[in-house]
């Protein structure tokens, strides 16, 4: 009888090399964060952490994630739903369109939204000639340039949820008499829901993490559009301890997400 697979995975063995190479692959990702952890400030964390500079930034950050998130939610699961819905030339273009900021160099997408968006843009520009609501250098522009870089992660993760769904399910739902509208909202979104959970946090992290589309678009402003990343950029000329610490804390952050997204991520083999 041949073993099962998994067995096979986990008897089987690299070669020697193979093996010393995949040892010198994690610890290019580990010596930094033994790096930060080593030249941490422990005498003042707390201090440097309660700061008025952490405090403000964190609280900034937390709120525009949030708001991109759950802007991403309200626009992305409608156009997750319509993508997994078939094949279509019109579909791949939008989902390349859609997967196009995670690939661009977040200050080219920055720059991109600028002119679409800015005063003197596609739309920015009649928005603040009709109604006077200017978006760059202000904490809408944050929400609005986190809200680009992390939808479309939480786009293409429920998307693949979706079309891993059995449609039979929501085929009964309608036979029985259920609306469109029923059937997704009481026997789709049950079913995806651990993709759903998924999704938000990844476009959460990212929009948390986000530096280079925010600095372009919304400024570097204290208290109004400095979030982490960019207050860690900042300490880094003024407060290398101040950075140490900030940076600290967002790998804290990122390891709960992760730890959150394990059954997704990471099966036990």
């Amino acid at each position: 009888m041949n073993p099962p697979r998994r067995q096979l995975r986990r008897h089987g063995s690299l070669p020697v090399p193979l093996l010393g190479l995949a040892f010198v692959a994690a610890a290019f990702f580990l010596l930094p964060l033994v790096g930060l952890v080593w030249r941490a400030p422990w005498s003042r964390f707390i201090d440097l952490v309660t700061g008025h500079d952490v405090r403000s930034a964190l609280s900034l950050s937390l709120q525009c994630s949030l708001a991109a998130t759950l802007l991403s939610l309200l626009f992305g699961l409608p156009l997750a739903a319509w993508l997994a819905l078939g094949q279509s030339r019109l579909r791949t273009s939008l989902r390349v369109l859609v997967t196009l900021p995670m690939v661009l160099p977040p200050v080219v997408g920055g720059v991109a939204m600028l002119l679409a968006y800015g005063r003197n843009g596609i739309v920015g520009a009649p928005v603040d000639h009709w109604f006077g609501v200017a978006l760059p250098f202000t904490r809408a522009g944050v929400i609005l340039a986190e809200t680009f870089v992390a939808m479309p992660f939480f786009v293409l993760t429920v998307e693949g949820g979706l079309r891993s769904l059995d449609a039979r399910y929501g085929g009964a739902a309608a036979t029985l008499g259920a609306s469109p509208w029923r059937v997704f909202r009481t026997v789709t979104l049950p079913m995806i829901a651990p993709s759903l959970k998924a999704g938000l946090l990844v476009a959460w992290a990212r929009a948390l993490g986000e530096f280079g589309a925010t600095i372009t678009f919304a400024g570097n402003l204290a208290g109004e559009t400095r979030t982490m990343p960019l207050a860690v950029y900042v300490a880094l000329e003024t407060s290398p301890d101040l950075a140490i610490v900030s940076s600290l804390l967002l790998v804290v952050i990122a390891a709960c997400v992760l730890f959150l997204l394990r059954k997704q991520w990471f099966p036990s083999s």
